[in-house]
């Protein structure tokens, strides 16, 4: 066989692939196996007609098709490893020259990942943000614990802003009941706008046993957009009362004996999860800085493959939730134009990183063994709620445990960026972020974030958090 490699662009490549009939041997075998069970020829059992029966019977034409059918993609794929083309998709191919008997040839051109160099990647200044907890901070996390143990107490008053009421709700359209926009004894918190536009504003200043009818538009459900009349009813006001925060809480609520105990463990996890975010800052903060500074022309097929992917992400995520991607961008003020612009630069930016991101790994010839694997496949179950036995077989049978190697290459090459780079925080303290101070972090995630009823801090917001910025630093 015959290779001949010609750069259309930095991105793209045409191979000419020539090669003599008696290498496609394997190809016709294949085929006459094939056709032989298909066929019925009189004076033979299924699959042992011959090969020159076969001609006749199906046409040369026929054979041939089939012949270069099964060769030209085990060709190709032979082709680029022979000249080590790192191919990106799939490849536009043509047959150019089919001499039965002679020769056999064809063209395929296929994105490739552009070829380029890092350096000078050492030393990297990157500014986080500071790890120092507020006092206001540590009252807001004593507060939330303290909620988990309110109480609700009947007050003869009008609702406020933060009280439960107990109501009935009751929608019409033109006088007619919609029985499927109904509730009885509803506990709501006024203040929260979680339910129906408007209920909020006519819950305020309602007493027990008082009713009313307010005008909203109805959304959700087979009346989304219908603009009805509820009736509303009051039969409860309460509002939430806050234990003190004193010993006597502190030795009910954790495993401390004094108030003082307690804030000071509220601060240091504070101070923990502050730490991994800095961590995490430093990651995106310096993997953006570098690509800034390093010019990698993209395939528009990669480009495109990515933006689709981000945009069936979110139809996904807006249907499940019941919304539509326009009233997502309406929400956030934006527009179709907007959207479709912010799409493609973002899908560019995490093209491009993942580009450096695998030139680092090539260059300092990172990979990945099995136990790393593991670890990866473990960390990705827990997060998508399956066991890791059934996530490692999903990506064995579709064929993605190069995805997955590839991501924990990514982000071994992420850690070396950062190990070498100059990271402060805003008042100019030194960050250090070698390997010790990952496991002290993913020690520090793993108490902040644990499922513990002693935790004084409520840390799962910014546990997602860490997990939304690490996807986008491996995309």
């Amino acid at each position: 066989m015959k290779t001949d490699v010609e750069e259309l662009s930095p991105t793209r490549v045409k191979l000419t692939i020539e090669v003599p009939f008696e290498e496609l041997d394997h190809a016709f075998d294949v085929t006459y196996k094939s056709l032989a069970k298909q066929v019925r020829i009189k004076g033979f059992r299924p699959g042992k007609a011959p090969a020159r029966l076969i001609d006749r019977f199906v046409g040369r034409g026929v054979v041939l098709n089939e012949a270069v059918n099964h060769a030209v993609p085990e060709l190709y794929n032979q082709a680029v490893r022979e000249e080590e083309v790192v191919a990106l998709g799939q490849p536009e191919v043509e047959i150019t020259k089919l001499d039965d008997g002679s020769e056999l040839a064809f063209t395929a051109e296929v994105d490739v990942r552009p070829k380029f160099e890092v350096t000078d990647f050492e030393g990297l200044e990157v500014t986080v943000d500071d790890a120092g907890v507020t006092d206001e901070r540590v009252d807001e996390q004593l507060k939330n614990l303290r909620e988990r143990f309110s109480t609700l107490t009947g007050v003869e008053r009008a609702a406020e802003d933060g009280d439960h009421v107990s109501i009935d709700l009751a929608a019409s359209v033109d006088g007619e009941p919609l029985e499927d926009v109904q509730v009885n004894g509803f506990s709501y918190e006024v203040g929260t706008n979680t339910m129906l536009e408007g209920l909020d504003d006519t819950l305020r200043g309602m007493s027990a046993g008082d009713s009313t009818t307010f005008s909203t538009t109805l959304v959700g459900g087979e009346h989304e957009g219908t603009e009805a009349d509820v009736a509303v009813t009051v039969h409860s006001v309460k509002t939430k009362e806050l234990p003190e925060l004193d010993d006597e809480f502190a030795q009910m609520a954790s495993e401390f004996d004094t108030v003082e105990e307690l804030r000071a463990d509220v601060r240091n996890r504070i101070e923990q999860m502050r730490r991994i975010q800095q961590l995490t800052q430093a990651r995106d903060r310096a993997l953006e800085k570098l690509i800034e500074t390093i010019d990698v022309p993209l395939p528009d097929s990669v480009v495109k493959e990515e933006a689709d992917r981000r945009r069936e992400n979110l139809t996904e995520q807006l249907q499940r939730s019941g919304l539509s991607l326009e009233d997502y961008l309406s929400s956030q003020e934006q527009s179709q134009e907007d959207y479709d612009t912010e799409l493609d630069s973002g899908a560019r930016s995490a093209v491009k990183a993942g580009f450096v991101l695998d030139q680092i790994a090539q260059q300092e010839e990172l990979s990945a063994d099995n136990q790393e694997l593991s670890r990866y496949v473990t960390e990705q179950a827990q997060r998508m709620g399956v066991s890791p036995e059934q996530l490692a077989r999903h990506l064995t049978e579709s064929n993605q445990i190069g995805v997955a190697y590839t991501e924990v290459v990514r982000s071994k090459a992420l850690d070396l960026l950062v190990s070498k780079a100059t990271v402060t925080d805003e008042s100019g303290n030194t960050i250090e972020t070698g390997s010790e101070d990952e496991e002290s972090a993913e020690d520090a995630a793993e108490a902040v974030t644990g499922d513990d009823t002693e935790s004084a801090a409520d840390t799962s917001e910014a546990a997602e958090e860490k997990n939304e910025t690490e996807d986008a630093a491996k995309s």
